[in-house]
């Protein structure tokens, strides 16, 4: 899936709500607020309490900032977003900027005014977002000041309750590594470097770091939560405790404590020392953290969590669940791709067609009878004709548009396992005629699928050094897509697991042994189609020491739209022996109908 997400919101009255979040700027003496989706964990799924991006300019995206003044409220998104922001937060009460071709911090430079107090909540900004704003203020003569109360919390009178979900054991069986060896590796590493204390404010992280699972925001078995680990050993867990479970609370090991979440910053400045060395994750931790730690004279490291790259690199049980959920996941790909070739037709020739939502609760349903699933990973993009164009598509019960004969349709869609975490794309088509230029694009989407995830590749590799190699069969046509090619997966965690990724922009992090990459090139045509096809991979390490993609995704690839004489015969051959292997692994699970479709549906292709 492409890192997007769309929430949904209730209907309000932006002027309103604007207009009374200046009246709260005044109050607090702001002349500009700086408003961000973020919440105080920097993730990319937020809760409802947190939403308040949304409830301020309407736009639900998982990605994007906006900056309030008293006469302007300007929206950052990039370009994923673009379509979306116009609908949702139409001019002339919004202005609308690409957040990299006109990045907020130059807007700030230039709109701000001598003399102006920018205001912003120091839960909600990252260091690195704060340094570059607070350039951008200083270019203008301005200056950012943290709010001990944040304006939009406060003019939002039926803000929802902070997520309270119940925290649940991941046990060993799955987890393949106890607390207490993960924190031997963790203090171990810090003593060489003479760390006195871990900052950890990524819930993923923590999570995996303490072997617990939670349920706070939807799609994301995680709870919310901060930890210090001291270089003793002595981890504090700042946790609401009528989250845990009898369980729970009963197998912590005994170097956890738990506080509330409101001690974190008190208990911080408490453990550290001027002088102590404390690391903290300049890109995923409250700024609040870093200011607290100037405040006492402390040596910052600033760097990537040390556990966000070890949780990357999976062990062998958890890549033995990933492996195994995958299987059960795969049960239900064949069986809706065979539902659907049959409902489409069908139902358009007895005039009550299949609509997006109906196939999006189908593809749920079939999950749900199989063993060990649990949610779903994402908010599934379940989208017909120029809908599948908009990677960040989402249905409701009022917006769901008609699945027809002659329409093309994608579905983007994961699962939460007791072993795992699934995502995978495919497209579909009911017969011709299709759009045109779409058997051109399909082919050249699948053959971009095909390179990368048969490339070969040397240790030191990073995700930007081959996003070019899986877009050359579009470029090679004058096409491209809006989004990274790859991004991480988590062991029954995040569906967008950082650090590796794979797409433009610079990115350096080693692709190692272990990790769990999606491989997702697409292409899209607005107002008319999108295409996307997406396999997870585990990356391996082969016997001359290169390293590859192993793949763990079973799921049919349509093959009635592929060009067969744009085909290399090394194409159709691995076209040919993938599709074998998922009838190998999954027609002794499939039911009789799924089954006598899919030997059809994937019988081997040649010119």
């Amino acid at each position: 899936m492409p890192d997007t997400h769309t929430p949904q919101t209730t209907a309000v009255n932006r002027a309103t709500v604007i207009a009374d979040l200046r009246a709260e700027l005044a109050r607090q003496g702001l002349d500009a607020f700086l408003l961000p989706r973020f919440d105080a964990y920097q993730g990319e799924y937020i809760a409802p309490h947190d939403e308040r991006l949304a409830h301020v300019t309407g736009f639900t995206g998982s990605a994007g900032m906006a900056i309030v003044t008293r006469d302007i409220v300007a929206v950052f998104v990039d370009g994923r977003y673009t379509v979306q922001l116009g609908n949702q937060s139409p001019g002339p009460l919004f202005s609308h900027h690409h957040i990299f071709d006109e990045p907020p911090e130059d807007w700030l430079a230039r709109h701000a005014g001598e003399g102006w107090i920018i205001g912003f909540d120091p839960m909600h900004y990252p260091p690195a977002w704060f340094d570059r704003f607070a350039g951008g203020a200083r270019l203008a003569g301005a200056r950012l000041q943290a709010v001990a109360q944040n304006p939009v919390d406060q003019i939002w009178a039926d803000q929802p309750a902070p997520p309270m979900g119940r925290v649940t054991e991941m046990p060993l069986q799955y987890a393949g590594k106890s607390t207490l060896d993960k924190c031997s590796d963790l203090t171990g590493a810090m003593a060489a470097e003479d760390l006195a204390l871990h900052v950890e404010t990524q819930p993923d992280n923590i999570a995996w770091f303490l072997n617990v699972r939670g349920d706070d925001v939807a799609f994301n078995p995680m709870p919310q939560s901060f930890m210090l680990i001291g270089a003793d050993g002595a981890i504090h867990w700042f946790v609401a405790a009528a989250k845990l479970a009898g369980e729970v609370a009963f197998n912590l090991p005994d170097s956890v404590r738990v506080h509330p979440p409101e001690a974190f910053l008190p208990t911080l400045s408490d453990m550290v020392s001027a002088g102590q060395g404390v690391s903290i994750d300049p890109d995923f931790s409250p700024v609040a953290v870093r200011l607290a730690l100037e405040e006492i004279g402390a040596r910052i490291v600033e760097r990537r969590s040390a556990l966000t790259l070890t949780k990357a690199q999976k062990n062998q049980t958890e890549l033995e669940g990933l492996r195994a959920c995958h299987i059960e996941d795969g049960v239900a790909w064949v069986e809706f791709s065979a539902w659907l070739a049959a409902e489409v037709p069908a139902r358009a020739a007895a005039g009550n067609p299949l609509h997006e939502r109906e196939a999006e609760q189908k593809m749920l349903a079939l999950r749900q009878a199989r063993a060990g699933f649990i949610s779903e990973s994402f908010n599934s993009i379940s989208a017909a004709w120029g809908n599948a164009a908009m990677c960040h598509y989402a249905t409701t019960e009022e917006m769901s548009a008609p699945i027809l004969p002659e329409n093309p349709y994608l579905l983007d869609s994961g699962g939460q396992y007791d072993t795992g975490t699934t995502d995978a794309t495919r497209s579909f088509s009911f017969g011709q005629p299709r759009p045109e230029g779409y058997d051109v694009a399909y082919t050249a989407v699948f053959k971009a699928f095909y390179a990368l995830s048969t490339l070969r590749f040397p240790r030191g590799t990073q995700g930007h050094h081959i996003d070019a190699i899986c877009r050359r069969p579009l470029w090679d046509l004058g096409l491209d897509y809006d989004h990274g090619t790859g991004h991480g997966i988590g062991h029954r965690l995040s569906v967008h697991e950082h650090p590796q990724r794979i797409g433009k922009p610079y990115n350096p992090v080693d692709l190692v042994p272990g990790m769990v990459m999606s491989i997702e090139p697409g292409h899209y045509v607005a107002d008319h189609y999108g295409i996307r096809i997406e396999n997870l991979y585990a990356i391996v390490e082969a016997a001359d020491g290169f390293l590859e993609f192993q793949n763990m995704t079973y799921a049919p690839i349509q093959t009635d739209m592929l060009i067969t004489a744009h085909l290399s015969e090394e194409e159709l051959s691995w076209l040919n022996a993938y599709h074998a292997e998922v009838l190998r692994r999954l027609s002794p699970l499939l039911s009789d109908q799924a089954r006598a479709w899919a030997e059809v549906a994937m019988a081997p292709v040649s010119r």
